[in-house]
Parts: structure tokens; sequence; C-alpha cells
């Protein structure tokens, strides 16, 4: 039985006790959450022991998963990488620079496995490019949600746009060459409202706008590249694919046009989405992770590497609210 210990009973919180009551083979040994009236309903409603005592819950399980808020992370991921158990911890991997490096370092030392909860990885219409060829060019990224106080103990970098940084480093492989960022505080003390540009060495470009305080939703990527246009949408788990048709595209819908060199086909498809739970998805690749003794899907250096780009947007937007070393 894989023996897991969740910190953090909050909203998030819940739907990952729902997910791990789900998985074969894992027992959720307790949870711990400071708020009484929170793990008084959630004692009753899931039939789980609240334990006081962090470290008593750490000792108990072969795992913890930690969705507390981001300034708790580090002390409780520290207090179990030290005792030599699996961490699973949430996005942002930590509230700062120094603390992500840390647990980087800790994390090497002890030979424990961590993946950090970047869902979007797992959502089902990024899961339909898995057998694409992503190489792109220009990346346009909308992520924009409704005002929610839940959260806002970071701004919209971290918050939201953090899961765009991490599936735009996830596909282009190469290194940032330059940033440039704009934002505005509207409804809390952090940046609400950001539009960012990253120029990677290999050439792509990406432009991405992140927004809690919009009248309506939207979550999508649109990857550009020199044989393809690739539509991600994450709201509504659908993905469309514009190419020029290869002998070997079948189910496609294709038309011809005419250009100066001469007519092209082009192939417009729809991969199949799978019907998955993304967070159960996230989850159970962890577990499978620890017991095959492979590399987890989203490591704790992919983490660093998301949270050190979003740290050098509030540095370009001027807003120094997170720690900086």
């Amino acid at each position: 039985m894989f023996k897991v210990g969740v910190f953090g009973a909050g909203h998030l919180g819940k739907f990952h006790l729902n997910n791990w009551k789900e998985i074969p083979g894992t027992e959720i040994v307790g949870f711990f959450d400071p708020h009484d009236d929170t793990a008084m309903e959630v004692s009753e409603k899931y039939q789980l022991p609240r334990f006081l005592d962090a470290d008593a819950l750490i000792d108990a399980c072969d795992a913890i998963d930690v969705v507390a808020p981001t300034n708790h992370h580090f002390a409780i991921c520290e207090k179990a990488i030290r005792k030599g158990k699996h961490v699973f911890v949430e996005k942002p991997l930590a509230n700062t620079m120094d603390e992500a490096r840390q647990l980087v370092k800790l994390v090497a030392e002890s030979g424990v496995k961590c993946q950090v909860g970047h869902v979007e990885r797992f959502n089902p219409a990024f899961l339909a490019t898995r057998n694409i060829p992503l190489n792109p060019m220009f990346i346009e990224v909308h992520r924009l949600a409704q005002f929610n106080p839940r959260g806002t103990e970071v701004s919209v970098i971290l918050d939201l746009m953090i899961h765009d940084i991490d599936i735009i480093l996830s596909i282009v492989k190469s290194d940032v060459k330059s940033i440039s960022a704009s934002g505005v505080a509207v409804m809390t003390e952090t940046p609400d409202i950001a539009n960012v540009r990253i120029e990677f060495d290999n050439g792509c470009v990406a432009n991405l706008t992140s927004s809690r305080i919009s009248m309506k939703k939207m979550r999508k990527i649109r990857l550009f590249q020199k044989d393809a246009y690739i539509g991600i949408d994450f709201l509504n788990k659908k993905t469309e694919v514009i190419k020029l048709k290869e002998p070997q595209d079948s189910n496609v819908f294709a038309f011809d046009i005419e250009t100066p060199n001469g007519k092209k086909t082009i192939a417009m498809a729809n991969p199949l989405v799978p019907e998955v739970n993304a967070i159960k998805e996230e989850l159970t690749a962890f577990k499978n992770a620890v017991h095959q003794n492979t590399r987890t899907p989203v490591t704790e250096m992919d983490g660093l590497m998301a949270m050190d780009v979003a740290h050098q947007i509030l540095e370009k937007i001027g807003n120094n609210i997170i720690s900086q070393q």
C-alpha cells in the first residue's frame, strides 16, 4: 500500500483527497490543516484522521502531498525530504528562489522523488499532442480568469501564468534569451494582469497574457511552426491541427489552395482527446514514479525553471514582492 499524507485540505486539497481515494493501492493516512472548521468538515466527509503534528503525519507516510499555501511549501517539504519521504507539491515549488534552490539540492542529496503540480501537463487537450512533433517558432497564450480571492497571496504570474510558462518550457527545448513584461495591480497588491514576451536562443518567441480579473474564462495556447498550426484549448478540452497534408494523413478534412509555389493541400484534424481527470493522472504518475523508481513527469528542476522565468518576469514588471536573492 502506498501511504500518503495530505497537507492542506482547502479547495484544491479536497480535489486531491477525492482523487487519492480513487487510485488503487493507495491509503490516505490522514491530513494536516490548521483550520478547525475545515478540518472538522474533512474528517467527517472523508472519514480521515486529522493530524495536529506535522512530523507525526510525515513519519506515518511513504509520501506527502502538499496542497498548502505557497509560503508553507518549503517548511513542509524540507521536513519530509530530510525524513526520506517522497514529495508531491503544488505549484509554484516554493515561495522564493532561494527556497526552491534549497529544495532541489535536498532532493538530489536524499534521492527521494519529487513532483511539482503543474497540472496542465496532464490536461487532456495537451495530452492529445503527445504524438505530434512540436517545434514552434511563435507561441501565443491567453489565460483569463474571473476574480477569486483564493490564491491572491501571490501575483497572477505565480498564480496563473506559471502554468503556461511550464508548458512552454517543456515544449521549447532552448534557453531563454530575453524577457520583456508589463503588468498592473488592480484588485490586489500584486499584478493581476500581465503581458509577457519571451525570446529563446533558438529564435522561438512566446507572447503570454494572463488576467485574474476578466469577465470571461479562457485557457488557450496557439503554436505556430514551419509545417503546422496547433491550437490547444485547455478550458474546453479541444485540440486542433492545421498542416500541409502528408501521404500518411488519414481521417482528416483536406482542401487545396493555390500558392505562388503551386497547389498545396491543407489538412485539418482534431486529435483524439483522452477522457481523463488531470489531477488523478498527475497523482497516479507520481505514485508510479515512486514504485518504479523512475523520473517524475514534472521534476523539482522543472518547477525551479518555471519559477526562475516567473521571477524574472516579476523583476521586469518591477514588482519585487518575492524575496530576491
